[in-house]
């Protein structure tokens, strides 16, 4: 078993005693620091993340420029769909599109049956190289887009305003969507459990889209398939259920097994520790554009946050989603020495 200078991250996922509240922030390793900017200049975005020299160098960065307590794999959810047969094109300041995008059964049976050791060996070399250069520093987090938000961009073919596309999907062939969830699971899966063999000490897995789904919807076409993947990790390693805009599924997403639950910022922090009552932890759950406001108003809202949680362990603090690219890097900075500095008072060890 590893043995981490820095294992807060590790504990507070297990809901053990920590000194002090490990934080880290989604998109950490992106376009809001000049350092990524400056091997983003020479690369396109799908070369960084096929070039595991490059991918662990943004990796690390965070770790060493604003002290993170966990680094996670620079990557896309979208290689997978684009590993199974879709061509994938990145649009700088358009967002991904998909040039043959999903719209029946017939265009299912055409995808690939993935094997991850072969078809996406260069994200494995990439977590090999980055847990040799972290060499135990903070633990490094694997992840995955869940198969419900990894459809919706294979049937849109991209970012939509309405998702008109993926919602006629599911209701007028639902055995179709069934049939590509399903087919998307089992690679996830595949994928998921090959980086922890590469060395990820936890994996997250990304629901962006749950937003799109009624209660009804979510429970049918994307609980079971994340609780099919976190039932394949077998506790190998912590997962992350992050399920953005789910906030009535709390109790089915406990029951997926997942050990934390990753909180939007429109969510209650109080209020969701109360309906879990310790049975996972929860990560959350700062509004990103916080970062845009002056310093003082950032350590108030940090406290807030903190507060809100109030004592006890099983809390990472994080943002609500992604860091927004022009974020000034001082302002992240002075978050994580915030909490670094100031969030001891809610932990006996």
């Amino acid at each position: 078993m590893k043995q981490f200078k820095n294992d807060l991250f590790l504990r507070a996922c297990k809901r053990e005693a920590t000194e002090r509240t490990p934080i880290w922030v989604m998109r950490q390793a992106g376009r809001y620091l000049p350092q990524y900017m400056a091997v983003r200049e020479k690369s396109d975005f799908l070369t960084m993340c096929r070039t595991p020299e490059l991918a662990c160098e943004v990796t690390v960065q965070p770790v060493d420029l604003i002290g993170v307590d966990a680094a996670i794999i620079f990557s896309d959810i979208l290689i997978i769909p684009e590993a199974m047969g879709l061509e994938l094109i990145m649009n700088e300041g358009v967002g991904p599109k998909f040039t043959n995008p999903i719209k029946d059964v017939s265009d299912i049976s055409r995808l690939k049956y993935i094997s991850a050791v072969e078809d996406l060996k260069y994200v494995l070399d990439a977590v090999k190289l980055t847990a040799k250069t972290l060499d135990s520093r903070v633990p490094l987090i694997g992840f995955t887009g869940a198969p419900w938000t990894l459809m919706t961009y294979m049937v849109e073919g991209g970012g939509s305003k309405s998702f008109s596309k993926i919602k006629k999907f599911i209701y007028s062939q639902p055995e179709a969507a069934h049939l590509l969830l399903e087919r998307i699971t089992d690679a996830v899966c595949d994928y998921i459990n090959a980086k922890i063999d590469a060395g990820v000490d936890a994996v997250q897995i990304f629901d962006t889209w749950a937003s799109l789904l009624s209660p009804k919807d979510f429970t049918t076409f994307s609980l079971p398939y994340i609780k099919k993947i976190v039932k394949s990790v077998n506790s190998r390693v912590p997962v992350i259920v992050f399920a953005k805009g789910a906030h009535f599924a709390i109790e089915e997403i406990i029951n997926t097994g997942t050990d934390v639950i990753g909180l939007d910022w429109t969510m209650d922090l109080a209020k969701t520790k109360g309906l879990v009552n310790g049975r996972t932890a929860l990560q959350g759950n700062l509004d990103p554009t916080v970062l845009y406001a002056p310093d003082n108003y950032i350590k108030a809202e940090a406290e807030r946050v903190l507060s809100e949680f109030g004592k006890g362990n099983g809390h990472i603090f994080n943002l609500g989603h992604g860091i927004h690219p022009d974020t000034e890097p001082a302002k992240l900075k002075l978050l994580v020495d915030y909490i670094k500095e100031n969030s001891g008072k809610y932990h006996t060890t």
